[in-house]
């Protein structure tokens, strides 16, 4: 007997090696990236995607495949990239509505998810063209609905479809001439393949399976050779998220994600406009993004600005002798940050160099100044990220003469946080850091530790061993374990206002007690919004936020 229904650890596996896949394979995927401009990241957009799903799934620990679904979907919309990556994602959030409720999947439900994610696909693109990624979506949804109702094995189902895919992804030449001229497969659709590859490899393998932490660096990239700038009719692929006030701004009628659909396309091409949970994800190419994110900012505060010159980058694939920096871009970003998750968020909300440091090892003056010249912009923003840093990141900006450094007083790493999830060189830099010191101000810290010697503080008899809970760098209470601390400081911190929290667990915090804190603060505090990353930062257990 075949395997005739999957659960929630099936799924997992099958995503996280699906990610796997896809990131083996990253350069080859961008090797053949040509459509629809050769700007030759399809493969690090979807890589960087599905990685964002697995990322999530990968935490959890649930025989639902409801679960599963939706926290890979989750993950998908947050880290989605460049329009492959929006795409995988809608594909993903339909994935997830097909499965909804379900704690197993059979070939028919499989079936069924398929089909409600290449519809969700095709909705999130307004102009769809075949020969993509969205008829390789088709051809897998078409293909499960074919054998759903005669095989009932899931392996059997499932390399049909891969093989229908295949036959499918062979014949995109045909359907777009920009690919027959290239003498390439579509890159996006490629990459699809790879992925139910790779869930397919995963249902039959034993024991867990570890995420892949570095893609292979190999592949031809001379698919973009065919192509000249000149083609190339919008120049800045645009792509950011909105997070949506809470109440409509008085006279707002239409929804911030119809406006959007409507009047992208009369500045650019290439929308994609989704909303989902308080987002929308928008992905444009358009040779005015500043009009772009003027109308987005009528429906709420911006996240993940990401702005790319497209001639500039197919430029770079062409010339690969060309050895010039070229002209500095307008801001960046240095940041001071301990614990390898922390450094890995950072470096994935926009900051250029993260230093290691932080309480216990602070950086020198030197440190500070060498990452700030290595960063090639006009405008550097440094993120001490705690007290006894900014004095010397002050020192280090004094002696660089190159460019203007601008030292915000961050003191814990949810201010540094905030400032790079709202930090844009969109708009003029005294804006922006006007922007991001209100942002910063509206976060609340709280820090979980264990007490290194005898003292009193702050009114507080404190033992050696006793766990201290700060708050605002503060001593607030003082605990004999961790779990407890950590579920103490969370109430103080939320009944002084705040509805959204963030848990970063430290060195020696399994992500299974992480959970238990973000699920006893979900319960008690039913308003609360609560997200939870392996900060894995020394010293600290737990870093809380609260805003």
């Amino acid at each position: 007997m075949g395997l005739i229904s999957i659960d929630g650890n099936i799924l997992r596996k099958m995503i996280i090696d699906g990610a796997n896949e896809v990131t083996r394979n990253m350069a080859n995927l961008n090797a053949l990236n040509v459509f629809p401009v050769p700007d030759g990241d399809t493969g690090t957009n979807m890589s960087h995607t599905v990685m964002a799903a697995a990322k999530e799934v990968y935490k959890l620990s649930t025989p639902s495949v409801s679960d599963i679904s939706k926290a890979a979907s989750s993950g998908a919309l947050r880290g989605a990239r460049g329009n492959s990556g929006v795409i995988l994602s809608q594909l993903f959030r339909g994935f997830a509505k097909g499965l909804e409720g379900k704690s197993v999947a059979t070939t028919e439900d499989l079936a069924v998810a398929l089909a409600r994610s290449t519809e969700m696909a095709y909705k999130a693109v307004m102009k769809p063209k075949e020969g993509t990624m969205l008829t390789i979506a088709r051809s897998f949804s078409e293909a499960a609905g074919e054998i759903a109702f005669d095989e009932e094995d899931i392996n059997v189902a499932l390399k049909y479809v891969i093989d229908k895919g295949n036959e499918t992804l062979a014949k995109t030449p045909d359907m777009l001439p920009v690919l027959k001229q290239a003498g390439v497969v579509d890159s996006g659709g490629m990459g699809l393949v790879l992925l139910l590859q790779g869930a397919l490899n995963a249902m039959n393998t034993q024991g867990d399976i570890e995420i892949l932490e570095k893609p292979s660096e190999s592949g031809e990239g001379t698919a973009a050779m065919a192509f000249n700038t000149e083609d190339i009719k919008f120049a800045y692929c645009t792509e950011f998220l909105v997070e949506l006030d809470k109440e409509p701004k008085p006279g707002q009628s239409e929804s911030a994600e119809k406006v959007l659909q409507s009047y992208l396309p009369t500045i650019g091409d290439s929308v994609v406009v989704i909303e989902d949970e308080g987002l929308v994800k928008v992905h444009v190419h358009t040779n005015n993004p500043g009009k772009a994110l003027e109308k987005a900012l009528r429906f709420g505060g911006l996240l993940n600005i990401k702005i790319d010159n497209m001639k500039a980058q197919h430029t770079g694939l062409l010339d690969f002798s060309a050895t010039s920096s070229g002209p500095p871009k307008p801001l960046g970003v240095v940041a001071v940050v301990a614990g390898s998750g922390l450094k890995e968020l950072f470096t994935g909300l926009g900051a250029d160099i993260v230093i290691d440091g932080g309480q216990s090892m602070n950086p020198s003056t030197e440190d500070i100044a060498n990452a700030i010249s290595k960063v090639h912009a006009e405008h550097v923003i440094v993120l001490p990220n705690n007290k006894n840093i900014i004095l010397t990141a002050q020192q280090a900006a004094e002696l660089i003469t190159d460019k203007t450094v601008h030292v915000l007083p961050t003191l814990s790493i949810p201010q540094g946080v905030a400032c790079v999830m709202y930090n844009s060189d969109t708009i003029p830099i005294e804006e922006n850091l006007e922007t991001l010191k209100e942002s910063m101000e509206a976060v609340h810290s709280g820090q979980i530790t264990e007490a290194v010697r005898d003292t009193v503080l702050d009114g507080h008899e404190i033992k050696t061993g006793d766990i201290l809970c700060l708050y605002d760098g503060d001593i607030a209470l003082v605990k004999q374990g961790v779990q407890e601390a950590a579920k103490a400081l969370a109430d103080h911190m939320l009944a002084n206002g705040g509805d959204i929290m963030t848990v970063y667990a430290g060195e020696g915090v399994g992500i299974s007690e992480a959970e238990e804190l973000a699920a006893y603060v979900r319960n008690t505090h039913s308003s609360c919004e609560v997200e939870v990353y392996e900060g894995k930062q020394p010293l600290y257990n737990y870093i809380l936020s609260v805003e």
